[in-house]
């Protein structure tokens, strides 16, 4: 992308993957800055897959620009070209004054193809689209909100990466949406501040999050896992009871991951040799910060290494039962309550 920014071209870009996002946001910054608005009629053209040859895709690429520097040409959904023969042959003497995009989506390129995976080394850039960590999601959806210029407390993080996921076109779609809601006077916690003349501070919140995603900041996965972290046997089945309610809030295919990844995790901690460091610990589970550890040193407080074990047993049960593995017709709720109820008694 700086060598995009700076107009540092190269002829091919071969773009695939299993994360769309970094696709589409290569592509699309190509089709809108490479070319001025009135020189893309003649020299920008997009094909899609499964309408067009490969040779065809070459003939195009072949052209000269008119009364531009540059041709682009974009081919979407590339993994349904069916052969890559003629491609391959003009990648091998690529024109330097056509950029050729390839969109390869849902899959990366086949790897025993090694000559033609080093023609497209050779003639531009070769990028793997690889998909998030859940672990790397509340770093970039820091940063994502950091460069649209607003903030975004640590717990509104928590919410919209548990509740959505690593599927980054939708996660990014759902912050601009946030981004967007945000006014100099919305959303402070003094309940007398739309009478205020002074602006709040541009920063998602908690409350914008439920307003503008749905998401609850008081029942949700987050707040259950925090729950369940403090033994709090109350808000645990608060939390419970509203999913229960309400199953499209906390369903329990979302659920079951999220805490089984937190015993798991606090299993792992008790072999720490220095267990009551929390430095000592967020390096042993390869956290971000020391600030990540302290759920799992409160977790060692709260729950002995054999009840974390038979939790993690339980969760396995729980797993299976949902799958329809010794479960004739326990509703989803029920187990989700069964499951609660053993690991905080």
């Amino acid at each position: 992308m700086d060598d995009l920014k700076a107009r540092k071209f190269r002829p091919v870009y071969y773009l695939h993957g299993d994360e769309s996002y970094y696709i589409d946001l290569i592509c699309d910054y190509i089709a809108e800055h490479v070319l001025a608005p009135e020189e893309r009629d003649f020299n920008q053209t997009v094909f899609f897959g499964s309408d067009v040859t490969a040779s065809q895709v070459a003939d195009a690429a072949r052209r000269y620009p008119m009364m531009a520097d540059y041709q682009v040409v974009i081919v979407k959904e590339a993994q349904n070209l069916k052969q890559t023969d003629a491609l391959e042959k003009y990648m091998k003497n690529p024109l330097q004054s056509t950029i050729l995009v390839i969109c390869h989506k849902n899959g990366k390129i086949d790897g025993r193809k090694r000559e033609y995976v080093k023609t497209i080394q050779n003639a531009g850039i070769l990028f793997e689209s690889s998909k998030l960590r859940e672990r790397d999601l509340p770093s970039f959806i820091e940063s994502y909100v950091r460069e649209k210029h607003a903030t975004i407390d640590q717990k509104s993080i928590q919410l919209i990466a548990e509740s959505i996921g690593a599927d980054l076109s939708r996660l990014t779609s759902e912050l601009d949406k946030l981004i967007i809601a945000l006014t100099p006077h919305s959303y402070t916690n003094d309940a007398d501040s739309q009478h205020q003349s002074s602006p709040a501070p541009l920063a998602i919140t908690p409350q914008l999050v439920e307003d503008h995603i749905g998401i609850s900041k008081d029942f949700n996965g987050f707040e259950l896992r925090d729950s369940l972290i403090n033994r709090n046997v109350f808000k645990a089945n608060q939390i419970i009871n509203y999913f229960d309610k309400n199953p499209k809030t906390g369903s329990i295919y979302m659920l079951l991951p999220m805490i089984f990844n937190y015993f798991q995790n606090l299993m792992l901690a008790y072999y720490c040799p220095q267990r009551n460091s929390q430095e000592a610990v967020a390096q042993w589970l390869d956290l971000r910060s020391p600030w990540a550890a302290k759920d799992y040193m409160t977790g060692m407080r709260n729950y002995t290494a054999v009840k974390v074990m038979q939790i993690i047993g339980k969760l396995r049960e729980i797993d299976a039962k949902t799958k329809g593995l010794d479960n004739p017709n326990t509703p989803a709720g029920d187990l989700m309550k069964e499951l609660i109820f053993y690991i905080l008694h």
